[in-house]
């Protein structure tokens, strides 16, 4: 019989079952009390109902678990001196969707050098989620392959859904049965439509084909992510954090039947794309959030232990530690000073009863 199946694919490479990969990096009693009390702060901020914003901190894309150790012990430092005000989640992404070509993130190819190997970089991926969570930090990723979260589910405390895959319905249905709060990007082109129909999705109960723990297919039938929430990123036409925009996407959410419940990403579009211009968004930002707007949950900072970024060099010890190898970051002392002058500003706010009027 003439072979018709399988005919563009070189060749097929077993991968270690979720299970398989807990026993060799498995998680605690005391990491899983941990995670699960972030987890609680996180879904409390996201319902409105712990006044603190939350704050999406860390790297473009981690591709040095090193670096990211480092950049990690600082984080949880300054996330100590802010706690009244901010609940800090690092910033962990582990995949990167490319409009083309490009390195396609730390689990795809852990080696940066076309080698995908993915098992080594899923492997490498959860062990520094583990070691990140002993520090005492939550972390947050990105999902886009629908089978690693059964590799790192129990490990995070928030995801995202990146604005090229808010409008897939696997997304939608995987992310209705996540077991953290799942935020959704507008489109590429600022267009908020996707993103609150993602959310209002993600909302509701759904069946779809997943991967068990023993590595067999399975279908899964979810009871819907009541934490689904909106992340604004800016698009094509320009920002979308200004007052007039949240109150919009607010709207959206609330003719929708969700939770008018917003994070804005002081990145992407919203900065033109301008690591440099991330602290006046978060200026204003804040400043909003100082006028009594509620909808305004968090706001997510790419930074780095360096700032700016490079490009992969073909030797890779020519890399420069703690330097974005995607998206520009800001370096670690911005970082430091505006998320601290941030947290002050709110706290002169809560002073004067909660907010500060400015006419």
């Amino acid at each position: 019989m003439k072979n018709i199946q399988d005919l563009r694919i070189q060749r097929i490479d077993p991968l270690m079952s979720p299970s398989e990969m807990e026993a060799i990096c498995p998680v605690s009693d005391e990491e899983a009390r941990r995670i699960a009390s972030f987890r609680h702060a996180v879904n409390s901020i996201i319902k409105g109902e712990d006044d603190r914003l939350l704050a999406v901190i860390g790297p473009c894309s981690i591709h040095d678990p090193e670096a990211a150790l480092d950049y990690a012990r600082r984080l949880k430092k300054l996330a100590d001196s802010v706690s009244d005000v901010f609940f800090v989640v690092m910033r962990t992404y582990f995949e990167k969707p490319r409009t083309a070509l490009g390195w396609k993130g730390f689990i795809a190819d852990p080696d940066m050098d076309d080698s995908y190997d993915i098992e080594k970089g899923i492997k490498l991926a959860r062990k520094l989620l583990v070691e990140i969570t002993d520090i005492g930090l939550p972390v947050g990723c990105e999902v886009l392959d629908p089978i690693v979260p059964q590799y790192t589910d129990e490990l995070m405390s928030w995801s995202s859904i990146g604005a090229r895959t808010s409008e897939s319905q696997t997304h939608r249905s995987l992310a209705s049965g996540l077991s953290v709060a799942v935020g959704f990007k507008n489109s590429t082109s600022g267009d908020l439509t996707a993103a609150v129909n993602a959310a209002k999705a993600a909302s509701s109960p759904a069946s779809f084909i997943g991967v068990e723990r023993d590595g067999k297919l399975a279908v899964y039938r979810s009871t819907g992510n009541e934490v689904s929430h909106l992340i604004l990123r800016g698009g094509d036409h320009g920002p979308n954090y200004y007052e007039d925009d949240v109150e919009e996407a607010a709207r959206m959410m609330e003719k929708a039947g969700l939770n008018p419940a917003i994070i804005i990403d002081c990145s992407h579009q919203n900065s033109r794309k301008d690591h440099t211009r991330q602290k006046r968004v978060l200026r204003a930002v804040i400043d909003q959030v100082r006028w009594g707007e509620r909808c305004i949950r968090g706001f997510m900072l790419e930074s780095n232990i360096n700032e700016g970024s490079q490009k992969i060099p073909e030797d890779l010890s020519e890399l420069r530690y703690g330097v974005s190898v995607t998206d520009g970051c800001i370096g670690w002392d911005e970082t430091e000073r505006i998320v601290s002058n941030a947290a002050g500003l709110v706290r002169e706010a809560r002073a004067h009863g909660g907010k500060v009027e400015i006419l």
